[in-house]
């Protein structure tokens, strides 16, 4: 048994072959995917080694570029519940309805798992100096696990992002910038300053160990599923990064064997009508994706009119036998108040979205209600005091 099962970076665009050993970050301007000797994963694991490990993100590690012999940043990244939906379920006519609740994670949001790893990776190769985009969670993540790894952090984030997402990225020691834009604004900064400040670009897809973290959403599902999969997954989409991860994730769990399943979900990309590029280009059969003007939408995480990884996304999607669809933005608060109050989870906006979605397929028949279904909740209500917050009346007593 070797420490680690990595064979190489392969580009998503031309499959050119990288060397995973040295610091990478894209080929051709898009991302790169990590590969494993899969053969040989299934021949020196087997799958019931996992029951006595520890419930975190780490117990996959062979699946990981860590590893066993790299030693990962952690903050305690536990196994996230899946929890069993009744009274939304009966909402929307279906009999089996579950939310993985990745609010549980540190920081409160799926962000702890790419950064996770992708800070681990940085320190590994020796990097003292990270900078990135946010329009949300990412950059808070990012500097928590940057000052656990003792790494310098420098975040640039819209000056209408979620004002907790603002504060976090401080307390955690980055060097915070707001700007006046969206992420693709930030993301441009951060790149102009590639060759000057001398930082790694820790965007989105812009280098290839955050989607093995997020990665990890697919894998744990499964397990905790007893190794059969969900008939249809909803997931709100930004970046994508989660979705093409637990896609790549069920594709190598196939090929080494480990699933009981005979079919693979259909993957939902969800994103708001305020912000829906993903959507457009899927629904005029395009590869790529168009920027989308104008974006706007409450649901801050899904505010990426352009995503590096837009045909990957789309490639999984259509792949799956799934669908990009759009809640209408007039109605996430809504959604977002109604599946908290039907079930006591901290429902997003971005995963309100995928609840309003979901009712759009089950009128359309997409979604039947023997389907099981799973919807991923990104992150805690809590800290979208913008989307939430409500006036609430005075008692006085008679």
């Amino acid at each position: 048994m070797t420490d680690r099962y990595v064979t190489h970076l392969e580009s998503a665009i031309d499959k050119t072959r990288l060397d995973p050993n040295v610091v990478q970050s894209m080929h051709k301007d898009r991302p790169l995917w990590v590969r494993y000797d899969l053969d040989q994963i299934e021949m020196d694991v087997p799958r019931d080694v996992l029951r006595s490990r520890p419930a975190s993100m780490w117990k996959f590690r062979e699946l990981l570029p860590v590893g066993n012999s790299i030693e990962p940043v952690s903050l305690g990244e536990q196994a996230t519940p899946l929890l069993s939906c009744p009274r939304l379920a009966a909402r929307f006519g279906l009999k089996n309805l579950l939310v993985k609740d990745e609010s549980h994670l540190p920081g409160g949001s799926f962000k702890s798992r790419g950064m996770a790893m992708a800070i681990s990776m940085a320190r590994h190769f020796g990097i003292r100096r990270v900078a990135l985009p946010t329009a949300g969670n990412a950059g808070g993540a990012a500097a928590a696990y940057a000052a656990r790894a003792g790494i310098e952090c420098f975040v640039f984030m819209p000056k209408d992002t979620p004002i907790v997402n603002q504060y976090e990225c401080q307390l955690f020691g980055a060097k915070t910038y707001l700007v006046d834009g969206l992420i693709n604004d930030c993301g441009k900064i951060v790149r102009q300053g590639i060759e000057s400040m001398g930082w790694f670009d820790l965007s989105t897809l812009k280098e290839p160990y955050r989607i093995e973290g997020k990665k990890t959403m697919g894998l744990e599902l499964a397990e905790q599923l007893n190794w059969k999969l969900p008939d249809v997954i909803l997931y709100p989409t930004g970046g994508g990064t989660g979705l093409i991860g637990m896609w790549k994730a069920f594709q190598e769990l196939q090929q080494i064997g480990w699933l009981e399943s005979e079919t693979m979900p259909r993957m939902i990309s969800v994103q708001s009508s305020g912000c829906a590029p993903i959507v457009r280009a899927f629904d005029t059969g395009e590869q790529f994706a168009e920027p989308f003007a104008n974006a706007a939408t409450i649901a801050s995480g899904l505010r990426v009119p352009v995503a590096v990884g837009d045909f990957m996304i789309l490639d999984a999607v259509r792949e799956s036998g799934g669908v990009a669809i759009a809640a209408e933005e007039s109605g996430i608060v809504s959604w977002t108040q109604e599946a908290c109050r039907a079930e006591g989870i901290a429902i997003c906006p971005e995963t309100a979205c995928c609840f309003a979605a979901l009712e759009k397929l089950v009128q359309q028949g997409r979604i039947e209600s023997s389907d099981k279904v799973v919807v991923f909740n990104t992150g805690a209500a809590q800290k979208y005091v913008e989307a939430i917050r409500c006036d609430l009346p005075m008692w006085e007593p008679k």
